[in-house]
């Protein structure tokens, strides 16, 4: 079994055939998008090339969130406290969303390493059937019960009152977010994670125009308030869909959808739904607790319910890069176990979390010297920006930690093996975080930030349990 200590320094394949290029020139290729084959040469490289436009396709997806809350939070705390409502109730579409993701990633890469261009064709067209059946029931919802969803959450009149309209676009649109992240997955699962990349520039080209227009009624739009930024937010991300399925109909570097695979194969359908049902429960664990956490913060008031939608807008943020180191891991796992290479699979593992690792390291600091002034970029409100200040430098403090938490599942999930991170969600997010964060909250009398160290607490003991469970190497034995 390899150790993390095994690769070399630089993520170099001893057996590769050709020398590494410039870092230079690889940056430029990773961003316009490259033909090479990754499981092949330089793990580094093969590494540098996926995660440079998946870092970035992953900062993109965060500043939707990031450039609501910015013109949101000048309409006050309960705008800002009813977009962090309906972004955690928005959590369990995510789930779904995140799931049928990873199956994609993980089918479309298989076949890739195969060199079967087809079945990864046929099985691209499967996943945006299945993600478009499964946004109807989240619409339904959305469209009809708004205003109780956000009660149920613990929302007071007046938040209610100004999110309704907010989450009844959110979720009933969400079949845009829905196909934007599955689409997103096929393409990185096939290499071509420029293209991903892309279309969330464009999605938050539009989003940024469009945002404070609708919400403030800039030149001829009407003022909507908080509703502007779910309307802002669904057409930008529409469009981008629109494009995805255009590239995917006219060809990519590594992926072509044709006539002969516009149709609905059972056989792959099964395949896809199947593998994502790990992931989603992987994800519903892990996001329904985020709901929990939120549930408890709203007890303590809008002032403190807001400083924690900010703080975790911001963590998000610096956090999804690292969510783009992890996605390039599971690329890499997946199209080598295609290619009968699993030990060059292990190897980009660890490669990815000393990487992903020392990037958040970094991002640590950055909490720890510059807490209120990151607060302070979204609101002034002196109980916001000291609820939201003390939960980014708690969440500073085992920042690290998170590398291995987020590198390690997407592996599994990479491999096909969704089933082994869904049981380490179950234990670490269920069994200790949301009993942990009431127990700090409440009984002891930690108020907010108990709910802070219960998810620092929970995700140490979901990177230890991870890696623990990946040094034993059955997830290389997977079918998919």
């Amino acid at each position: 079994m390899t150790s993390p200590a095994t690769p070399e320094a630089d993520g170099s394949d001893p057996s590769a055939p050709d020398a590494p290029r410039s870092l230079g020139r690889e940056m430029l290729a990773a961003l316009r998008g490259t033909a090479r084959d990754y499981t092949e040469g330089p793990i580094g490289t093969a590494l540098l090339l996926l995660a440079v436009p998946m870092v970035l396709e992953m900062v993109m997806e965060s500043v939707f969130a990031v450039v609501d809350v910015y013109w949101v939070a000048s309409l006050g705390a309960p705008a800002v406290a009813a977009v962090g409502l309906t972004e955690s109730v928005l959590s369990l579409m995510y789930a779904v969303a995140m799931g049928l993701s990873m199956a994609a990633t993980a089918v479309v890469s298989r076949r890739i390493g195969e060199k079967d261009p087809d079945g990864a064709a046929r099985a691209a067209v499967q996943a945006v059937a299945v993600a478009a059946a499964a946004s109807i029931p989240f619409a339904v919802v959305g469209i009809w019960y708004s205003d109780g969803l956000l009660t149920l959450m613990g929302a007071d009149a007046e938040t209610a009152a100004v999110g309704a309209g907010y989450m009844a676009w959110m979720l009933g649109g969400n079949a845009v977010i829905m196909l934007l992240f599955v689409l997103n997955a096929v393409f990185r699962g096939a290499g071509d994670a420029a293209i991903a990349m892309r279309v969330l520039w464009l999605a938050n080209g539009i989003n940024l125009i469009l945002d404070p227009m609708l919400i403030f009624g800039w030149g001829p739009f009407p003022e909507w308030g908080v509703t502007g930024a779910a309307i802002a937010t669904t057409i930008g991300r529409g469009i981008a869909v629109l494009v995805q399925l255009i590239v995917l109909l006219r060809g990519s570097q590594h992926l072509r959808v044709l006539a002969r695979h516009l149709r609905l194969q059972a056989d792959v359908m099964d395949r896809i739904v199947r593998t994502s049902l790990g992931g989603i429960a992987q994800f519903g664990v892990a996001t329904t607790s985020w709901v929990f956490l939120v549930r408890i913060v709203a007890e303590f008031g809008a002032d403190s319910l807001a400083g924690y939608t900010i703080a975790i807008r911001i963590f998000l943020f610096t956090l999804l890069p690292a969510w783009g180191l992890a996605n390039a891991a599971a690329t890499l796992v997946g199209q080598n176990l295609g290619a009968g290479k699993p030990e060059r699979a292990e190897r980009s593992v660890w490669i990815a979390g000393w990487v992903t690792m020392a990037l958040l390291g970094l991002v640590s600091v950055a909490y720890v010297v510059w807490d209120e002034a990151l607060v302070r970029l979204f609101t002034d409100e002196a109980g916001v920006v000291a609820t939201g200040a003390e939960c980014l430098r708690v969440l500073a403090y085992g920042y690290v930690i998170f590398a291995w938490a987020m590198v390690i599942p997407q592996a599994f999930n990479g491999a096909g093996d969704t089933l082994t991170p869904t049981w380490i969600n179950l234990a670490c997010f269920w069994a200790l975080q949301v009993p942990v964060a009431w127990a700090l909250a409440f009984p002891l009398g930690l108020g907010e930030l108990g709910v802070y160290l219960s998810i620092t607490i929970a995700n140490l003991a979901a990177a230890l349990l991870a890696a623990v469970l990946f040094r034993r190497g059955t997830w290389k034995a997977t079918m998919v």
